[in-house]
């Protein structure tokens, strides 16, 4: 079984306020992107991952991926698998990857195995796995609130746009992003913005992280006032950071060498 994990990008991303749990309430619409990873899922004797593409740190076992597989075998008794991941997505980038690896391996198990698992069930155990994990489980465009694991799919394409994302390998620490945050002022909802006409979105449709994120890393926002100055109708920072990335009503081209810029096109 081959399934293709993808990316995604936050559109407006607002932090409420922080939770007893620790966690953060959070606003923000979440659209799915044509970057992809590769996932392969095949019955096995014994369980293996195995990982090839962009290299992944840290010891396999706390693997989002392999997370997900135990998930899934504690609470069904499924078999063991082999499981291969080709990495294209960068990690730490604010634009999901890591979390739709999981996600899609959840989704692979419950078709593999035949386990007539709900959305509903399956968003479940993902939220299980990390905050934006069940928005991978249908990766359709969505409004997201509280951590991330109440979503609301809303009526929103992009198909016909061009995206440009520019990611340049800096590591933005979630603590970092956090740090100095002021919660947004709710007087004009995300979900009234996001009605709004593509043109009308730069300077209403914000990322709260935006502005500690971009006084410690300044290339950041160099890199948003290039988009912008290229043509983009809509830029942002996506996520927590560090990929920037902006919207374009015709094919941009790549600017520079330097950094890695990824040119994708919105299916009609």
């Amino acid at each position: 079984m081959i399934l293709y994990p993808p990316a995604k990008i936050n559109i407006g991303l607002y932090v409420i306020n922080k939770r007893l749990d620790g966690y953060h309430n959070l606003e923000s619409v979440m659209v799915p992107i044509p970057l992809y990873d590769i996932l392969e899922l095949q019955p096995a004797d014994n369980f293996s991952f195995s990982t090839s593409g962009i290299p992944i740190p840290g010891n396999p076992d706390t693997n989002l991926c392999v997370k997900a597989f135990h998930l899934m075998k504690e609470k069904y008794a499924i078999a063991d698998v082999a499981m291969h991941l080709h990495k294209v997505i960068p990690m730490g980038a604010g634009i999901g990857g890591g979390s739709a690896d999981a996600a899609f391996v959840l989704r692979g198990l419950n078709d593999l195995f035949s386990l007539h698992l709900t959305i509903k069930e399956l968003e479940e155990l993902a939220a299980q796995l990390g905050s934006d994990c069940p928005f991978f489980i249908t990766d359709k465009p969505k409004f997201t609130e509280g951590r991330g694991e109440i979503m609301k799919e809303i009526s929103l394409s992009l198909n016909g746009y061009f995206l440009k994302l520019i990611n340049d390998g800096t590591h933005v620490s979630t603590a970092d992003a956090f740090l100095d945050l002021i919660p947004s002022d709710l007087s004009n909802h995300l979900t009234d913005k996001i009605q709004l006409p593509l043109r009308e979105w730069q300077g209403k449709i914000t990322n709260d992280f935006e502005k500690t994120i971009f006084s410690k890393y300044p290339h950041l926002k160099t890199y948003k006032d290039k988009l912008l100055s290229e043509g983009a109708i809509y830029a942002s920072m996506s996520g927590s950071g560090s990929s920037v990335y902006g919207i374009f009503e015709e094919a941009p081209e790549r600017t520079s060498e330097a950094v890695t810029e990824v040119i994708l096109a919105f299916d009609n």
